[in-house]
């Protein structure tokens, strides 16, 4: 792919201010690195900091609220992620279908409401156990992508995809990476069905299980443009080996 492969990490419900060195050693590592894009998306009550912290990488948020503002106790809307500092949001990543029950039109009008405020966007797609098993898959992903990307010409430089299998997110289990690129060739295919020749440049991560010892692999499967990364993002030492494989596979 043309573009730098995409690395993000999402430090999901976990950090600290006592993090920030963290962040800071991915950010003077990532500026030796710049074969691969790097971002981080901390808690909400980090992303100030972070952006503070380290100048040269992505900062962005978890998720973000539909609306602009209003009697929406504890949630975060897209113009306060802005103000923060972030510059995109994850949204529709498994857990949040999963523990908060949002569907995907809930997911598409959460991309549409942080592209309005000139947010990039996230959106995360993937099958559970029990739809691989029963070869439904690629028809559960499509679906998912069709429901859950916002529409347009202008949106298509703004938006990524992330590939995470359900039953790959912090379990240690990947997939084949003939498996991955199967399934990155389908959302390919998906993408271009949408948004036309445009959307053979969409950006599509792999997330589940990532790490330093299989991210070369991951990233050198056909359709591979980055990665989606929990666990192993959070401390530098773990992070960047996943960085550096990416950087790699660049310059190959």
């Amino acid at each position: 792919m043309a573009q730098r492969p995409y690395i993000v990490g999402n430090w999901k419900m976990h950090g600290t201010r006592a993090m920030l060195s963290e962040a800071r050693a991915i950010d003077r590592a990532a500026e030796r690195l710049l074969k691969a894009e790097v971002a981080l998306a901390p808690p909400f009550t980090l992303i100030h900091a972070t952006r503070h912290e380290a100048g040269l990488i992505g900062v962005g948020a978890q998720d973000c609220h539909i609306a602009e503002g209003g009697a929406h106790t504890g949630d975060i809307s897209a113009a306060m992620i802005k103000d923060a500092g972030g510059s995109f949001v994850i949204v529709g990543h498994s857990e949040r279908r999963a523990d908060h029950g949002e569907s995907d039109a809930v997911v598409k009008a959460k991309a549409d409401a942080a592209l309005a405020v000139g947010l990039a966007v996230i959106v995360c797609v993937g099958e559970t156990e029990a739809q691989r098993d029963a070869g439904t898959h690629e028809a559960v992903v499509a679906a998912q992508i069709e429901g859950s990307l916002p529409l347009g010409d202008a949106v298509v430089d703004k938006v990524t995809v992330a590939y995470e299998p359900v039953w790959a997110i912090g379990t240690g289990r990947t997939p084949t990476v003939d498996d991955v690129a199967a399934m990155h060739r389908s959302i390919r295919a998906k993408l271009v069905e949408i948004y036309g020749p445009a959307g053979g440049q969409v950006r599509i991560l792999y997330g589940g299980s990532v790490n330093a010892g299989n991210a070369a692999e991951l990233l050198a499967a056909d359709e591979v443009g980055g990665a989606l990364v929990g666990g192993a993002s959070l401390t530098a030492e773990k992070f960047l080996g996943i960085i550096a494989a990416a950087a790699d596979v660049a310059k190959g």
